[in-house]
């Protein structure tokens, strides 16, 4: 059921050219966000909670393994034996040697310094020598170590490091200060501060990162990580049992092993390929069913688009869940994939589409027979249910039959597994409930699909069909002939679409809105006019033609104004094609014998039909003005009428674009025959009373 409009024919080419590249790179797109997504985490398939209960069955220790420390109790010890831990440092002898030769040259050649007396520069050289034995560290480096708590560090000399107290150093301030303080008499440091001695104070304790870290290392290596082990066959957790803290610390190692054999760039390698290669797979069954099955959905790009979305997504949804053990899976609703596809698509499409999500979502969960058996059964009951969504209460009615078809398979899966129902996790009838709700709000998707993708639902036809919205209101009091001349076609053109599997609604919605456009001027359609009245008498036979012809582009000036969706403005642009108004270009002709006539003056804009609805729309109108024209209504007069018109229409290829058939077209005839001796049939006369006899 293709609900969207098709390209006009001068740009066709061009958008087939766009649509054979722009199809393949969604789905490779999709292909490879699915597979980026896709969980890693080995052969480790369970997922468990504290204080959860555990939902598979008998786990033992396929190998032996250690039980590591939770990471909280590992690092308070790290940090423990960190305190002692006593970080490295070297003396930088350049620094000392740079310092002293630095004064040494500006105590005979800077001014500053060469004019001090001999003392203060005997002292201030020896002071320097012996700051420099004892070190000079970074202020930052003192006061981290000397808060720590040993407050000392280990000083390299060689391949030496002894361990120093932060007390027995100088920072670049202390030092500077030291030479202030520590004067002998006859030296005064208002002189001393006037040689700037700052200037030959640097640091010459330098951190080692290197030898630090690789000591650091080695320390924290002390802490054993583990604490006892597990044997080989030993019982962890039986169905049912709550994951306690110490039997959580035991599954978060087994865990942790799986993870670490299942490491390495190799395998890791193989299984990102190996994931790749079943993506792949999944995607290219659905591309060829699209290809091969749904030409028509292929080459719709929205349909493609919003298809390949909600697999993404839901399947996305799906890796988060277990990758991250965010809820039960069975808590998303994945059949309101089902129902969105099946609502904007067909049934088909949404069954194989929700098989692919399913399957690859399968590859991800735990217990994945169960997923399957649990999913495509509703899957099923969901596109059995929701033939049609045109209501409200159809979605409610599907949803709880989708409840109950949950609740029912897994019981029966429970009791053929396990030979009794009292086996069953009654807390997954609350994911049941759970994803019950989910689906009973789904019908307000419905509603953003259709903004975003500029989809239709039933629903929306149906709301768009009642006579009481204000612009069919407006056509039934401006154009009365032409709103009843509206219902006739609807109802064939429902008739003719029941007998072919077309869709009925969205032809009824677009018959009732088709000719909205003469409403600017209904007194210029015979529909419309009263005994008597003719317009169109005195005008040019061009003229005429215009505005009759001109009802096509109001009507889709009118639709637009008032949102009306494009799927029904196709049913406006289409319902005459590019055919003629003839009775004017035949009395042109006749009237201009001889001359050139300009067609384009006579000629719908067009596009001519592409979709079966729009074709039958165009026989069903034009069958039905025809109709009304006949002095006679026999079956015979009707059928040649019928055939005369739709043939006529066959001829002149206005239904080339559309993807219907001759054996199509005949069963379009015999319809609108039948229904046309319905609408036409004669009465029996009624007798009229006598009077008694006297």
């Amino acid at each position: 059921m293709n609900m969207n409009s098709t390209p006009k024919k001068s740009s066709k080419k061009k958008i087939r050219i766009k649509t054979r590249v722009f199809v393949p790179l969604v789905f490779v797109i999709a292909i490879l966000l699915i597979t980026y997504i896709f969980p890693r985490q080995g052969s480790f398939n369970y997922t468990f909670t504290e204080g959860r209960p555990w939902q598979y069955g008998l786990l033992t220790a396929p190998f032996d393994f250690p039980i590591y420390k939770p990471a909280d109790l590992l690092k308070n010890e790290q940090d423990s034996i960190l305190q002692y831990y006593e970080p490295y440092f070297v003396i930088n002898e350049g620094v000392k040697i740079n310092a002293l030769a630095n004064f040494d040259a500006d105590a005979n050649l800077d001014t500053r310094l060469s004019e001090l007396p001999p003392e203060y520069k005997i002292y201030i050289r020896k002071r320097l020598n012996e700051i420099y034995d004892n070190g000079i560290m970074r202020s930052e480096d003192f006061d981290r170590i000397s808060s720590s708590r040993t407050g000392a560090l280990r000083l390299k000399k060689g391949n030496v490091a002894e361990s120093r107290n932060t007390n027995t150093f100088f920072t670049i301030r202390s030092a500077y200060e030291s030479v202030l303080n520590d004067t002998p008499e006859g030296i005064y440091d208002n002189v001393l501060k006037s040689a700037n001695i700052n200037e030959y104070i640097s640091e010459n304790i330098i951190y080692d990162s290197e030898t630090s870290e690789k000591a650091r290392e080695e320390f924290i290596q002390q802490v054993d990580i583990s604490r006892g082990m597990v044997q080989q066959g030993q019982r962890i957790i039986d169905q049912g049992e709550i994951v306690d803290s110490r039997t959580y610390n035991i599954l978060s190692s087994l865990r942790q092993v799986y993870d670490e054999r299942s490491g390495g760039a190799a395998k890791s390698t193989w299984r990102i390929v190996g994931q790749f290669i079943l993506v792949l797979f999944m995607f290219l069954s659905f591309y060829m069913y699209l290809l091969f099955f749904r030409p028509s959905e292929y080459r719709n790009r929205k349909h493609v688009v919003f298809m390949l979305l909600l697999i993404v997504i839901f399947v996305g949804l799906t890796a988060l869940t277990v990758r991250f053990d965010l809820f039960s899976v069975y808590i998303i609703p994945f059949t309101i994939l089902t129902i969105l596809i099946r609502t904007f698509i067909d049934s088909r499409t949404a069954l194989f589409a929700s098989i692919i999500t399913i399957i690859l979502s399968a590859l991800m969960v735990p217990y994945s027979f169960e997923f399957v058996v649990l999913e495509i059964s509703a899957t099923m009951v969901s596109i059995f249910m929701l033939k049609e969504l045109s209501e409200r209460s159809q979605l409610i009615r599907s949803s709880f039959f989708i409840l109950f078809t949950y609740t029912t398979v897994y019981l029966g899966l429970i009791m053929y597994h396990e030979g009794s129902v009292t086996e069953a996790e009654w807390v997954m009838l609350i994911y049941f409930l759970i994803n019950f709700i989910f689906i009973m709000f789904s019908y307000s998707l419905v509603y953003l699909v259709e903004k975003s993708f500029g989809f239709i639902s039933g629903v929306t036809l149906v709301e768009l069909s009642n006579i009481n919205k204000p612009l069919l209101k407006e056509l039934s009091e401006k154009a009365p002939g032409t709103f009843q001349h509206s219902l006739q076609v609807s109802n064939l053109g429902m008739a003719a679409a029941a007998k072919l599997g077309a869709n009925a609604s969205l032809i009824r919605t677009g018959a009732l809105y088709h000719d909205v456009g003469k409403m600017m001027n209904p007194a210029f359609f015979t529909e419309n006019q009263a005994p008597g009245m003719n317009p169109h008498a005195g005008l040019p036979f061009e003229e005429s033609a215009r505005i009759i012809i001109n009802h096509v582009k109001d009507g889709v000036k009118i639709a637009q104004k008032h949102k009306i969706p494009q799927q029904i403005i196709d049913f406006i642009e289409t319902h005459h094609g590019t055919s003629m108004p003839k009775y004017f270009y035949i009395s042109w002709k006749n009237a201009n014998m001889g001359k050139e006539v300009n067609e384009a003056a006579f000629r719908y804009p067009g596009p001519n039909p592409f979709t079966k609805e729009t074709a039958i729309m165009m026989m069903a109108d034009a069958v039905e003005a025809s109709s009304r024209s006949l002095s006679e209504y026999t079956e015979k007069a009707l059928r040649e009428q019928v055939d005369k018109i739709i043939d006529s229409q066959v001829e002149e290829g206005y239904f080339k674009l559309a993807p219907i058939t001759f054996r199509d077209i005949q069963t379009v005839k015999n319809v609108f025959v039948e229904k046309l001796m319905t609408i036409y049939h004669s009465r029996i006369a009624y007798p009229e009373l006598k009077a008694p006899a006297n």
